[in-house]
């Protein structure tokens, strides 16, 4: 979890107009005499109540586009590995015309996993593309960054696939708008290739062609996420709600405080900073949660995943030199 420093690093900016917000009516009420800012308590704890729903309403709703993700995910790295296998024992000998030698056939399940891993590689990449909504650019996120690396944005595309495809297909792909979708279109060119040379039957042809179709079912909803934010609507009225909550919040414990003596008053800046603090802070979870591909510390770590994902596959054609599993940095996966 996160330390109590690191989160009050995080939302201090917040915290300095937050005691604005608290010390100005609290000095006017007192030296300047307006008691007239006291508010009662009950109309701003109405408000309160409605901004608890909404903020918990987004957050919940925001929580499951990250769930989901997740889960997307997850079923990424089980159909991968289920590719790979399929690769790696459906492409064989037993019906072809014309017999090709254990290593055209060992470069043939190179070719369809490395294409694969070349998939997984383009995906990511067009998952951490920045769009206007997203939240990496805020300047606390961007203070944020500095503890970790998002792998996507220190090395270009051309270079991370360059070892997984061809120089002919690697011109082809970067030549494309959606990268991903391409490579799973070569890959099916290839089984139809296979097919015709006898190197594979019609029904492992069809449950290969049946893994393709669901990596493009996969990549889709993934597409879903990331091209469509969380609503506006609901982004703006829980903004507007906790914000009029937040600002309302020093004038009602003004009143509050005022019963109980005169020099009790100071309470209001303390206890009106912390209410004010725990609902701007819910708000900004729930912003920070919105866009789980967006390579933010709170994200699906595709990258890690895909790393998983790619030496599983390369074990199983027996390579050696294998990369390294990727690691936490600073206590962050991504």
């Amino acid at each position: 979890q996160y330390t109590l420093k690191e989160f009050l690093i995080w939302t201090r900016r917040d915290i300095y107009w937050i005691f604005g917000l608290t010390l100005i009516p609290t000095l006017l009420y007192k030296f300047a005499g307006w008691t007239w800012l006291a508010v009662p308590w009950v109309p701003i704890a109405m408000i309160g109540t409605a901004a608890a729903f909404i903020a918990g309403f987004k957050n919940t709703q925001t929580y499951n586009r990250l769930w989901e993700a997740r889960q997307i995910y997850g079923a990424i790295v089980n159909g991968s590995r289920s590719w790979g296998i399929m690769a790696r024992d459906f492409v064989t000998n037993l019906h072809a015309g014309a017999p090709v030698s254990q290593q055209e056939l060992h470069r043939i399940h190179r070719e369809l996993i490395y294409r694969h891993i070349a998939w997984l590689t383009a995906l990511r990449f067009q998952l951490r593309e920045p769009r206007v909504w997203e939240n990496m650019n805020q300047k606390y996120n961007i203070e944020y960054r500095s503890k970790y690396k998002v792998a996507e944005h220190q090395e270009p595309l051309e270079q991370a696939l360059q070892s997984f495809l061809s120089e002919n297909e690697l011109q082809y792909v970067l030549g494309k708008k959606n990268r991903a979708t391409q490579i799973i279109s070569l890959q099916s060119r290839q089984l139809k290739e296979l097919m015709e040379s006898g190197l594979i039957d019609d029904f492992r042809h069809t449950a290969m062609t049946a893994g393709l179709t669901d990596f493009y079912d996969q990549q889709g909803k993934c597409e879903r996420i990331k091209n469509f934010p969380y609503p506006r609507q609901f982004a703006t009225i829980n903004l507007f709600f906790i914000r009029l909550f937040v600002y309302l919040v020093p004038f009602g414990m003004l009143n509050e405080f005022a019963k109980l003596g005169e020099h009790l008053i100071w309470l209001t800046i303390p206890f009106s900073m912390i209410v004010s603090w725990v609902f701007n802070s819910m708000e900004k979870v729930g912003e920070s949660t919105e866009n789980p591909f967006e390579g933010g510390a709170n994200d699906v770590p595709i990258t890690a995943l895909s790393r998983t994902i790619e030496i599983d596959l390369r074990e199983m054609l027996d390579e050696k030199d294998l990369p390294p599993a990727i690691v936490a940095e600073n206590n962050i996966l991504l």
